[in-house]
């Protein structure tokens, strides 16, 4: 009855491998259901995010169907790396800790110790400050640990919107998903376009056990835009198994990070909006004003009415071209019938340098209502956009929106350290278990992020100099808070300030610490 099960399981498997099905789109694979809609709205973020817009066509003066490009306001990738900036920097602190004082003994020291060098050796804290820069852009990243079998260390592998596509998903996240890798080979004047999908489930074995299991396929395509055909790996991976199956698990080996926020646009995906996503028609008139303002600056919107025998298009009676007066790519001109006088009249008004700016700034505030930013965090002046560098309220609209989304990068990191340390727990290098000590909960795992870009450092010294003339907090702690040093260095300081107050040489400190350590020479 087993052996039966098993084969039945390895042609359910096998089953696609045996056709000779071509795969157009990532959606033509069987296990793979995703509304094209929300394909096309993540297709739709990189266009805006890369800003590839389409060129703009107009009538010259000559009548003649012009393209020009299309000036922008990349506001999808400002406001994108606006927030990535304000949730997340390389002051981040993570640590793994069941002790409640410093001096308590850690039953989780392995861990963190070998967290601390999974993430050293994958820079972790300054991939994911770039990462989080498309997540807001596109809508989400996925990044899943594996095993380099040549070293032993433990890699992460890093998936945007558009190559994370969910399987399987309850109100507590995603729990099943294929992540897409291409690349591509050049032989010659021949270019062969792969596509690796690895999919993440979980199975049941016969005894009731869960069972996390990675299935590898590789495809090959004479086109970037197709999937193709599926070919063996080893035609491009060489010694990638094309089944893994792990045991013992308790979440699954990718990790989802997405925007805060629910899904409004397709409320029944598990997949994230970008942050952009509910500004689209702000962000196009914000573009579009820009474009006006930009062309009209270019052109110095000039119009000027000449006679129509300067614009003559046709031939001569002795069958000669016509001869150009104007340049082409110029739309100043206009043509008119003059009976008297000049053939020439100058109708050009001043740039509305002023109307414009006013227009950007004002949807510019609507972007901002619809991003839930405090208002004034963006502004034109005419030659850019600027940004406010420094928010000093905690009540502030950035500040709360700030919070949200720092709680879906908290949980993301959460995930991530106990996936990695359970498939280290799982795998083996040498014949020895990567990690052999004990798994933590996501209570035992702290990441403290930086918070000093919302902190006022005179409100902050007026409170800590007020909690201290009061005796409400040691001169060492404020220090250390107000110029976030480290203790033993807040120490150094409060001895030096002590010593100016009393009016000590410092050379006599220095003489009574060597005693202190020392002892009197004799």
């Amino acid at each position: 009855m087993r052996i039966i099960e098993r084969v039945k399981n390895w042609f359910r498997r096998g089953a696609y491998r045996l056709t000779e099905k071509e795969l157009q789109t990532i959606n033509d694979h069987p296990k793979i259901n995703i509304d094209p809609q929300e394909l096309q709205r993540i297709n739709k973020n990189f266009i805006d995010y890369q800003g590839k817009y389409p060129k703009v066509e107009y009538i010259n003066s000559m009548g003649h169907l012009k393209k020009r490009d299309y000036f922008y306001l990349n506001m999808t990738k400002l406001t994108a790396e606006y927030l990535a900036g304000l949730v997340f920097n390389e002051q981040c602190e993570i640590n793994i800790s069941d002790a409640e004082d410093d001096n308590e003994s850690n039953s989780y020291q392995n861990a963190h110790d070998f967290i601390s060098h999974v993430f050293e050796h994958n820079d972790f804290i300054k991939n994911l400050s770039r990462y989080l820069e498309p997540m807001y852009a596109t809508g989400g990243i996925a990044v899943r640990p594996y095993v380099n079998q040549l070293t032993g260390n433990i890699e992460f592998s890093w998936a945007l919107a558009d190559a994370f596509f969910p399987l399987k998903s309850t109100s507590n996240g995603v729990s099943e998903g294929v992540m897409m890798f291409k690349s591509m080979q050049v032989d010659g004047d021949k270019t062969k376009h792969y596509t690796l999908l690895e999919f993440h489930e979980w199975e049941q074995s016969e005894s009731g056990e869960n069972l996390y299991v990675i299935t590898n396929e590789l495809y090959e395509s004479d086109s970037p835009d197709l999937i193709g055909k599926r070919i063996p790996l080893s035609e491009r991976y060489e010694g990638l198994e094309e089944t893994t199956v792990f045991k013992g698990l308790s979440r699954p080996q990718f990790n989802y990070c997405k925007p805060s926020g629910f899904n409004n646009i397709s409320p029944h995906s598990p997949l994230g909006l970008s942050i952009t996503d509910n500004a689209k028609p702000i962000i196009k008139k914000i573009n579009d004003t820009y474009d006006e303002f930009y062309w009209e600056i270019k052109m110095g919107k000039r119009t000027v009415f000449v006679d129509d025998s300067m614009l003559n298009t046709l031939p001569t009676e002795d069958g000669r071209p016509p001869k150009q007066v104007f340049d082409p790519d110029v739309n100043v001109f206009k043509s008119t019938r003059f009976r008297d006088g000049d053939a020439v009249v100058d109708v050009t008004s001043d740039i509305r340098v002023e109307q414009y700016t006013s227009a950007i700034n004002s949807s510019l505030r609507l972007l901002e209502m619809e991003l839930k930013f405090s208002p004034g965090t963006f502004s034109f002046d005419g030659k850019s956009v600027k940004t406010a560098t420094e928010i000093t309220s905690e009540n502030s609209l950035t500040y709360r929106t700030r919070n949200q989304e720092v709680n879906e990068v908290e949980k993301f990191i959460k995930g991530l350290i106990v996936s990695t340390l359970e498939l280290a727990k799982a795998s083996k290098y040498n014949g020895k278990p990567l990690f052999n000590g004990e798994i933590p909960t996501f209570e035992h795992i702290g990441v403290d992020f930086d918070d000093g870009i919302f902190v006022d450092k005179m409100q902050q010294l007026n409170f800590l100099g007020k909690s201290k003339m009061y005796g409400l907090i040691p001169s060492v702690e404020a220090i250390k808070r107000l110029f976030e040093v480290p203790k033993e260095v807040a120490e150094e300081w409060a001895k030096q300030i002590q010593a100016d107050q009393l009016g000590i040489d410092p050379m006599h400190i220095q003489q009574q610490r060597e005693e202190d350590l020392y002892g009197d020479e004799e």
